[in-house]
């Protein structure tokens, strides 16, 4: 089986693991406190963590985390402490502290398949089944962001391409903001009723000369006939 009972681990000879398994936290702290490996193994893999878990002593797995335990420690089987755990509290600890909900094991089995398996009570199943849903909504989200943030990437790079393959536009789009800008400068130094004054101006002198140059045509034959005339009347005299 993938899972701890009672009494397959009643016989270590390891003084930390039997702690563990009897729920003697002081013992176990003075052993922690001594030295002893907080991630030492039974003879299939098991931690101390592993196996306080299953009994839910979480007292102790919150001193083993203290002192460096391995909460993604897994058993030869591939089982983390939450695939052995039947208890509320000690889940609740363990998930809050990084572990995952929908992790399998060798077998493919999650938490919650081998604690429907051992029979565990309904509020351990219940919270099993929505901290999974939660991790599939969260997963979901996620994966919504990350298409989200590739689309965004995805069209800023076809128009840096766009730029690149089109220097001209490029130049000439930054001309027409130069400009554009120089522009504002201009009337915000001299004010906009001078600068509508001075546009009123020249149109009216560009109307002048086009009214000068449109009729120069015309004084120009009228100072050829009358230097005409004056030469017919040269010869006459």
């Amino acid at each position: 089986m993938s899972y701890v009972f009672v009494n397959d681990s009643s016989q270590t000879n390891v003084p930390l693991l039997q702690a563990c398994i009897d729920g003697d936290f002081n013992y176990s702290k003075r052993l922690l406190e001594s030295g002893f490996d907080p991630n030492i193994r039974d003879s299939r893999g098991r931690t101390g963590l592993h196996l306080a878990a299953a009994r839910g002593n979480v007292d102790i797995c919150q001193l083993l985390h203290k002192f460096g335990a391995d909460l993604l420690a897994t058993d030869y089987q591939g089982n983390t402490a939450l695939h052995l755990c039947g208890h509320v509290d000690t889940i609740q600890f363990l998930v809050s502290n990084g572990l995952k909900i929908d992790i399998c094991n060798h077998q493919g089995a999650t938490p919650l398949v081998l604690a429907k398996r051992r029979g565990v009570n309904k509020d351990v199943i219940r919270l099993l089944e929505s901290l999974e849903e939660q991790e599939v909504k969260g997963f979901n989200r996620g994966t919504h962001s990350k298409l989200e943030t590739m689309q965004t990437a995805e069209s800023e790079s076809a128009m840096e391409s766009h730029s690149l393959l089109n220097p001209n536009l490029q130049q000439g789009e930054g001309v027409l903001s130069s400009f554009r800008t120089t522009w504002q400068e201009f009337v915000e130094d001299l004010g906009f009723w001078r600068v509508l004054l001075l546009i009123f101006v020249i149109a009216l002198l560009s109307l002048g000369i086009a009214y000068y140059f449109s009729h120069k045509p015309n004084r120009t034959f009228e100072t050829m006939s009358v230097i005409l005339q004056s030469q017919e009347r040269m010869e006459y005299v």
